[in-house]
């Protein structure tokens, strides 16, 4: 809201001063309300130049108090202010008819577009920021205060012909300012009228030009933005529309592209020297003379456009009439660059967001892709290893039909077909988490027995959990427990769950599978009281190839796909499964949850346990076989016992140095993945021992990397072989070291044992 000079108070008549208080009599009142004592003192320094009277007070209510006892040319007022704001105290002060029009410049840190126009809404003049700039701030105040004593002398001498120019001096101005804020708060709706920094430049390309400017070139220099893309546009008032051409600033002269560069680098305007401005037409930029002629262009100077610490971009400005200044004044174009550079900000954000849109979105693009391709390849794998399969079984069935019998044989052809139902479990897990993930598995369903299908499931893992010596306890209901399901699929989640809870569970300990009936759903629950699972792993604990940290010894093996499998079949069936545990070492239980057909009540049961046991073998040159698989171990040792040898196991680190002095071994054969002790440590232990110093140590293990060996050497071993290991090559490295321990050999002798 403007103030024009007619409508300020006029003064009270006083009596004519005498000669020696003229000085004092000419002086304006200034009013300066800040609650901060320090900026007052600022102001004081700043305007006491003026040389005018300075009434410095501290809150809305003793600047009220002042403005009852006198009239103020001009009233500075801070708008953060505690107790009364500035705008509040403005608002009573307009309520006095003494103060109805006295000029007010608010002082502020911060304004945005809905402040300033509450500000101009209570008769403000003006806004100036703080810190202020003294000149500036100098300046204004002295023109209100010239404004004030110019209608005071009119008063004074009854000029009324001085006095319509006073007022229609001051009208001009209130008009300019009018003008200036009606234009800028234009140029703000126009600039954030879009995101897109192509309607932002023609925005700021149309305000320019012809209104501030007869030729303009909006540079862009962020990177996010395109830097280097530039518009240029050309008019002249009351002339033909405004002209645009785009391009590359590699358009520009080179003095042009200097001067937007220095601008964009120092953060200041830069102007253009004469010889620049001569280069500076419409042909220049591909644009035609607006109108007849193109007048030649006066001046011209390049504006930074700068948001915080970033530089979006410069602005250059060029006119043909010295008299254009009146308008584009250098407050007026760095206010409107500083709107510009905010619209260019949100563009850039905006450009930056869609950028991390379409990249997330590519990301999860090449994510499915890559699921897709895994899920291909799990299910070509697992059929390419399925295909040996068939002839390997077919094998130890022949084998079993036309060998003579044989304890060796039948024993060997038993671990041949347990190790091959292992690995068939294993694609089989493999290829049906493949077929689930391409929707290739259809159950079928049939109305059956829960009940019937646990006995399945018992029976089928029975020989696993037999081989562990552990004890498998399960109470179903005593009546049917009916449900809509795929039976095969069923038994090999249930399946899943026990063989899980047998392969995590030390020997000798007791499983639980227990079944009930609740409202809609049938429960069953499988408990184990093994190594648990830890809580940062139990969100996870279904996701495919999850497995907990494990050992060197990996003694419970897998692939991790089994409770992956298990989730995805359960879901297919419309339930659900759940997996708790208090901690490692706390054992863990799966809660498999499926909707029932039926209502029957609970009921107990029983399951018998059953044990195993296996006994070592031993023949000539003592050698000791160590390894956690059992199989393996057996395989080996056997191997060896064909050659005369006596040989024993030993299944973990501190089985093994037991073993080792009491079977008084001369050949050591070691696994390095062991539980409790990993073999680089026995080694180094047997080492230790005088008995086994000087005794043949031979890695056997499936870490085969270069490290490993380095590793194993390191450890005291003698060889590493890595698994499956060629037999005639294992005995060979044996029978060499057997033979430099003769006399006449190479080494020591070591000590021999005959066969017994």
């Amino acid at each position: 809201m403007a103030v024009q000079v007619d409508d300020l108070p006029l003064p009270p008549d006083e009596p004519e001063p005498d000669p020696d208080g003229a000085a004092d009599a000419e002086k304006a009142d200034i009013l300066v309300v800040d609650d901060l004592p320090e900026k007052l003192l600022v102001f004081r320094t700043v305007l006491e130049e003026l040389g005018q009277n300075l009434v410095l007070v501290r809150s809305g209510a003793d600047a009220l108090r002042e403005i009852l006892q006198r009239e103020f040319a001009v009233i500075l007022l801070d708008v953060n202010m505690p107790g009364i704001d500035g705008f509040e105290t403005a608002t009573l002060i307009r309520q006095h008819r003494r103060c109805r029009h006295t000029p007010i410049i608010f002082i502020t840190s911060y304004a945005d577009e809905m402040q300033t126009a509450r500000g101009y809404s209570l008769g403000a003049v003006d806004y100036i920021l703080s810190p202020v700039v003294p000149e500036i701030l100098r300046s204004k105040v002295a023109v209100f205060v010239a404004l004030y004593q110019m209608r005071r002398q009119v008063r004074r001498q009854a000029d009324a012909r001085a006095a319509v120019m006073a007022a229609q001096a001051a009208r001009r101005v209130a008009e300019a300012n009018d003008r200036r804020s009606a234009f800028l708060a234009h140029a703000s709706r126009m600039l954030s009228g879009s995101l897109q920094i192509t309607v932002a430049m023609n925005a700021l390309a149309g305000l320019l030009v012809p209104e501030l400017a007869t030729l303009a070139v909006v540079l862009l220099c962020d990177a996010d933005l395109g830097a280097g893309e530039m518009l240029a546009a050309s008019g002249q008032a009351g002339g033909a529309a405004l002209q645009l051409s785009t391009g590359r600033e590699a358009r520009l002269h080179e003095q042009v592209r200097g001067a937007l560069h220095d601008a964009a680098h120092t953060r200041q305007p830069v102007r253009l020297d004469p010889e620049a401005l001569a280069v500076l037409t419409p042909a220049a930029f591909g644009l035609s003379a607006a109108g007849e002629t193109f007048p030649p262009l006066r001046r011209a100077q390049a504006v930074p456009l700068v948001f915080g610490e970033r530089v979006l971009g410069a602005v250059l400005i060029a006119c043909s009439d010295v008299g254009e200044s009146g308008a584009a004044d250098a407050g007026l174009l760095e206010e409107l660059a500083a709107r510009a550079a905010t619209a260019f900000e949100n563009a850039r954000l905006y450009l930056v967001l869609q950028r991390e849109m379409l990249e997330r979105q590519a990301a999860q693009e090449e994510l499915q892709r890559t699921n897709r391709r895994k899920d291909e390849f799990l299910a070509m794998m697992s059929h390419e290893l399925r295909n040996p399969l068939a002839p390997i079984q077919t094998a130890v069935q022949v084998i079993r039909r036309v060998a003579a019998p044989h304890p060796k044989v039948a024993w060997a052809l038993d671990i041949a077909e347990r190790q091959l139902k292992q690995l068939t479990r294993l694609i089989e897990e493999l290829l049906d988490v493949a077929r689930i993930s391409q929707g290739k598995i259809v159950l079928k369903h049939e109305t059956l027995d829960l009940n019937a299908v646990i006995a399945q499931s018992v029976e089928t893992v029975q020989p696993f959990v037999d081989g562990r010596r552990q004890a498998l306890k399960v109470v179903v209901p005593q009546q049917p427990a009916w449900l809509l399901g795929d039976v095969a699929r069923l038994t090999q989640v249930i399946a899943n769950l026990l063989h899980n809870a047998a392969k995590y569970s030390p020997e000798g300990t007791g499983i639980e599978l227990l079944c009930w009936l609740e409202e809609d759903e049938a429960v069953l629950s499988v408990r184990d009281h093994g190594i648990g699972i830890d809580a940062a792993l139990l969100p996870r604990i279904f996701d495919l190839f999850e497995q907990g940290e494990r050992g060197l010894d990996r003694a419970q093996g897998g692939l991790g796909v089994g409770l992956t499998l298990a989730r995805r079949l359960t879901e297919m069936h419309g339930g659900r499964i759940e997996a708790f545990s208090e901690g490692p070492d706390r054992g863990s239980e799966f809660r498999l949850r499926l909707p029932r057909v039926g209502r029957v009540a609970p009921a107990t049961g029983q399951a018998l346990p059953q044990e195993t046991a296996m006994a070592p073998w031993r023949e000539a040159l003592r050698i000791l076989v160590v390894d956690d698989n059992h199989d393996a171990a057996t395989g080996i040792a056997a191997m060896l016992e064909l050659e005369g040898h006596a040989v024993c196991t030993a299944h973990d680190g501190e089985q093994a140095l037991s073993a080792a002095t009491t079977h008084r071994a001369v050949v050591v054969v070691l696994d390095i993945g062991l539980p409790l002790l990993d073999g680089y440590e026995v080694a180094r232990r047997m080492r230790a021992q005088p008995l086994l110093a000087g005794a043949l140590l031979i890695a056997l293990t499936g870490y085969g990397q270069s490290e490993d060996r380095q590793a194993a050497m390191e450890a005291g071993f003698d060889h590493h072989f890595v698994k499956p290991a060629d037999p005639q090559l294992l005995l060979a490295c044996i029978r060499q070291w057997s033979r430099q321990q003769a006399p006449g050999g190479a080494g020591e002798r070591r000590p021999t044992v005959n066969a017994s």
